[in-house]
């Protein structure tokens, strides 16, 4: 049977356990590693929306919109819960996206107070470009997983996020 392979997050383990051989430091093995592969999948995610002229935030609202049901248009309340913002974070990103002619805001028929955002036809061209590259860029970052991997990662994952209280919903981070 092989060694595991060794990683920074092994060389700060053996550390504690070095300087405190008391201490149970196996959580770190997770979530440093969670940690760290989160900087790098952003990382690589902020390389992919860039060659869009999209930031993760812009790409977020976009892919929002268009995973919606056609004709592809939420309030900007259901944008804010979907992205897990403010209301002045929203109206900002909606403020850029618009100014760019990917998104339109319109009044509401039923309710003149209220808007409806909705992609622009660029905007649909656009996200769609960018998610195709998104969901490539995915799959080579976990090329280095077996199909059978991939679902016992997403299956453990899941679980650890239902241990901790996320029921599917979206829930506000921070």
């Amino acid at each position: 049977m092989l060694a595991p392979m060794s990683d920074h997050v092994d060389h700060v383990l053996a550390q504690w356990a070095e300087q405190c051989p008391e201490l149970d430091s196996s959580s770190m093995a997770v979530m440093g590693r969670i940690k760290r592969l989160a900087r790098i999948v952003e990382a690589e995610q902020r390389v992919v929306f860039g060659a869009h002229d999209l930031d993760p935030a812009a790409f977020d609202v976009l892919a929002t919109l268009r995973r919606s049901p056609a004709p592809h248009r939420l309030t900007p309340a259901e944008l804010m819960r979907s992205a897990m913002v403010t209301s002045g974070a929203i109206t900002q990103r909606l403020d850029r996206l618009e100014e760019r002619d990917l998104v339109v805001r319109t009044r509401r028929a039923e309710d003149g107070r209220s808007v409806h955002v909705s992609l622009t036809q660029a905007g649909r061209e656009l996200i769609d470009r960018a998610l195709v590259d998104h969901v490539a860029n995915q799959n080579r970052l976990l090329s280095g997983l077996t199909e059978e991997e991939r679902t016992h990662v997403a299956d453990d994952l899941r679980g650890l996020l239902e241990s901790l209280g996320d029921n599917g919903r979206q829930v506000r981070l921070g």
